[in-house]
């Protein structure tokens, strides 16, 4: 019997980015749902709790940063990394200290996404479209 893929939630105010990272990770197997807004993705972990949310740090309304806090006071389980494109000192640090698993900068390749959502969910690798790992196995 075949296990059940990671659920990644994908929140990100940017349609182009959500589209294409949803394309990439059901690409390598995974079950997505995205969201276009903070509010969304806290209002949606109140049906289905994603196994781990990409999850930008700039976006209108509620922050990423918010996001980080209310999950704490929540106590979800759901691993986060953080993607943002407006790096500056002491963020990343700031990021992992409110529990965010990850941290990647804007833009990013695939393999660096790849391998901080495998380091997420402690699942290793996923496989490239070709069936191949991300390793080149």
């Amino acid at each position: 019997m075949q296990a059940v893929p990671p659920l990644i939630a994908v929140v990100d105010d940017e349609e182009p980015v959500r589209t294409g990272l949803s394309r990439l990770l059901r690409s390598r197997g995974l079950r997505v749902i995205a969201f276009g807004s903070a509010e969304e993705f806290l209002r949606g972990l109140n049906h289905q709790e994603a196994d781990c949310a990409l999850l930008d740090l700039q976006m209108p309304g509620v922050t990423g940063m918010e996001v980080l806090d209310r999950l704490r006071v929540r106590g979800s389980r759901v691993r986060v990394v953080v993607m943002t494109a407006h790096d500056e000192p002491g963020l990343k640090e700031s990021c992992i200290s409110k529990g965010a698993v990850g941290y990647l900068l804007k833009p990013m390749d695939s393999h660096t996404l790849m391998e901080a959502l495998a380091a997420a969910l402690g699942s290793g690798e996923f496989a490239k479209p070709d069936g191949r790992s991300d390793d080149g196995a």
